[in-house]
């Protein structure tokens, strides 16, 4: 099976995704966790057919996606096939949605972070 016929496998061991994720207030968790649970559920073709998490691919970065979560937060993620590997967790707020992305990797860091640029 292809990438885009396979049920969608979630990567969320990425440092960066968790230490924001186990952050979060319960009530947030639930809403974070409901929609991964809802992807889970789809294949590669629906993922970015299904208008829900409102992808949005990252002009700066080819590849790398911004995925809603929940009405307050979105992720950055990357696609490999039927693979989503989950990198970050963002507030999401107008800056969020109109600036350009940076995602770094420090040579010494654990996890990428974001730059936000004008």
């Amino acid at each position: 099976m292809n990438g885009n016929s396979a049920r969608v496998l979630l990567d969320l061991n990425h440092p960066g995704f968790q230490s924001e994720f186990f952050a979060l207030e319960a009530p947030e968790i639930k809403k974070v966790f409901k929609a991964l649970k809802k992807l889970k559920a789809l294949t590669g073709n629906e993922v970015f057919q299904d208008h829900g998490p409102q992808w949005e691919e990252l002009k700066s970065l080819p590849g790398k996606y911004t995925i809603r979560l929940s009405q307050s937060y979105r992720a950055v993620v990357m696609r490999e096939g039927a693979l989503l590997r989950f990198q970050t967790l963002q507030r999401d707020h107008d800056e969020l949605r109109t600036a350009a992305f940076t995602l770094v990797f420090h040579a010494r860091a654990q996890h990428p972070f974001l730059i936000l640029r004008q």
